[in-house]
């Protein structure tokens, strides 16, 4: 649904039904505007705010994809303890570049090691598509690695420099990314094990099963 951005600031039931997970977006939309929309929006976290190029996206994200957001996060989280390995989590976190014309707000992101501007890890949730292509904005912020859960199975890019990428079309169509079959940041996840105790409604089935299957 394309609004105008005086509709997109003033829908405050904007994802209230039954269990929606609505998107309206407005194109032609300055920086200045974008920013002032954050700032109106800052005290509400039920939102997610994308931009890119002049096109704005505001999300109301679903109870489902909160849950699998959430359960997402705890499970990476687990791991990053099982293996004692050092990270920030900066959780839904708003990351923007002004020169670039492009910000997103992220479902769960983290950095690996020490707090850094940009995060090293970002996992989205996607339900529904958007108007706008979070890896184009990933890769203008300088994020090296995108996981993107999509029917119950994980999508995972790693940002390569331009010398790197082949002249294949796939990548150009993955804006700079390489789909990978495993994480390059935590080379010993076991995605699969992840992806299936994603799909565990118990949630404390779920980490137990993980827990269990990571080496230790």
């Amino acid at each position: 649904m394309v609004a105008s951005l005086k509709e997109l600031i003033t829908v405050p039931e904007l994802g209230y039904g039954a269990d929606p997970e609505e998107r309206f977006a407005s194109s032609d939309v300055s920086w200045e505007d974008y920013e002032s929309l954050l700032v109106k929006l800052e005290d509400n976290s039920h939102y997610r705010v994308n931009y890119l190029d002049g096109i704005l996206e505001i999300v109301s994200p679903s109870r489902r994809h909160e849950k699998v957001k959430t359960n997402l996060g705890t499970l990476v989280e687990r791991f990053f303890h099982k293996k004692r390995i050092r990270y920030v989590p900066l959780g839904s976190s708003t990351f923007r570049n002004k020169a670039k014309k492009a910000g997103a707000d992220s479902n769960e992101c983290y950095c690996i090691g020490e707090e850094k501007d940009i995060p090293d890890l970002v996992i989205e949730v996607v339900i529904t598509s958007g108007s706008v292509n979070k890896l184009e904005i990933y890769r203008r912020l300088g994020v090296a690695e995108v996981w993107f859960w999509e029917v119950n199975q994980l999508k995972i890019y790693h940002l390569r420099d331009s010398g790197q990428l082949p002249k294949a079309t796939v990548f150009a169509n993955n804006y700079g990314y390489e789909q990978i079959t495993a994480s390059e940041l935590l080379p010993s996840l076991d995605i699969a094990l992840l992806e299936q105790c994603i799909t565990i409604t118990d949630s404390i089935l779920a980490v137990d099963e993980f827990e269990k299957g990571i080496n230790p």
